[in-house]
């Protein structure tokens, strides 16, 4: 037969109370979603439920009370929300701002393309005038270092 360790119930007072304290800062070690419920204050804490409910149901129950005076919000998952919506309105800010600038781009591609269309008409009824000479288009520089020294 084998012999059971006596339960620690300090420990597992203590463990209810860190992980009460974890999830409400919202850091926990063990809860994937960290929700402010009975369910993942066990999870966290790492005891079965009827331990939890059957020596300590009053730190269940205290647990429970502190989500509510907190008004089921983490204090660490408010600052995340609220740095999110700030993020979130630059985005919507900076995506106008980028659209305007795209409808800029477009419209000075628009006048591009007519002033090129209109200087190469230009051109081509001055060439065909016989009045106009063409200058001889302008030379090239040779760069000092090119030629070769003496």
């Amino acid at each position: 037969m084998t012999s059971r360790r006596p339960r620690d119930r300090e420990a597992e007072r203590a463990a209810l109370r860190a992980a009460a304290d974890r999830l409400l800062a919202g850091t926990p070690l063990r809860s994937v979603s960290g929700k402010l419920t009975a369910s993942e204050l066990l999870r966290e804490s790492g005891l079965r439920r009827d331990v939890a409910y059957g020596d300590h149901k009053d730190l269940v129950e205290e647990f429970q009370a502190r989500v509510k005076a907190q008004s089921a919000t983490p204090a660490a998952m408010q600052e995340l929300a609220d740095k999110y919506a700030e993020v979130k309105e630059k985005l919507a800010a900076i995506t106008e701002e980028l659209a305007k600038e795209r409808a800029a781009g477009a419209t000075l591609r628009r006048i591009i393309a007519e002033l090129s269309l209109e200087l190469d008409q230009a051109r081509e009824e001055l060439g065909q005038s016989g009045n106009v000479a063409r200058l001889p288009a302008p030379r090239r520089r040779v760069s000092r270092q090119g030629r070769g020294s003496g």
